[in-house]
């Protein structure tokens, strides 16, 4: 398991285009679905990943508490199924559905969206506001594996609460750590492996 920081993509960033199945329902799920919307999170997740598991109530916590407002979430899971069997989309479904995910959970199997977002671990997160512009991308929060620290999912409910009321994130923002999104062999982006 390699530990991984977030990328870090430039604040300011427009979401990249995306159109993809969701492993529960079979619909395909687009970035325009949610052009009205104030806020849309994208999580970057996978069904294996320790990190993941680690937050895996908190995120479907998450997704109940602003299941109603004015924010929409998608998780993504870009991982290859070929050399992660548990991460196939028949298994996201089943894991979705056990997690109590309240969001779509929908599968990259190009790798081109992850790409795109510049996604390098899981979990990784990122914030647009009504514009679709990146306004928080990093950690859910500070608990890791064997911290002892609480998840809450503090760092980003405060962004995505800001975003909701109108109001000014802050920009020291803490990259997210977790496993490597597990590329296909000769499909690894440039910023594979970089020191971020």
């Amino acid at each position: 398991m390699a530990l991984t920081p977030s990328t870090m993509l430039a604040l300011g960033t427009r979401a990249p285009d995306f159109a993809l199945q969701d492993s529960v329902t079979g619909n395909t799920v687009k970035l325009a679905d949610f052009a009205k919307k104030k806020a849309l999170v994208v999580m970057f997740i996978c069904n294996h990943c320790p990190y993941v598991k680690h937050v895996r109530d908190g995120l479907a916590a998450f997704g109940r508490d602003y299941e109603k407002s004015d924010a929409a979430l998608v998780a993504i899971s870009a991982n290859d199924p070929e050399t992660h069997p548990d991460d196939s989309p028949e298994k996201m479904a089943a894991e979705a559905k056990a997690a109590g995910y309240r969001f779509p959970y929908l599968f990259d199997a190009t790798q081109a969206v992850a790409k795109s977002y510049t996604a390098a671990c899981t979990p990784d997160f990122f914030l647009f506001d009504a514009f679709k512009k990146l306004v928080y991308r990093g950690q859910f929060d500070a608990s890791r594996p064997g911290n002892g620290v609480a998840v809450t999912g503090e760092d980003l409910r405060a962004a995505l609460d800001a975003v909701l009321a109108g109001k000014p994130i802050s920009q020291k923002q803490k990259a997210s750590l977790g496993c490597n999104i597990k590329w296909r062999a000769g499909n690894e982006p440039a910023y594979f492996g970089a020191k971020m």
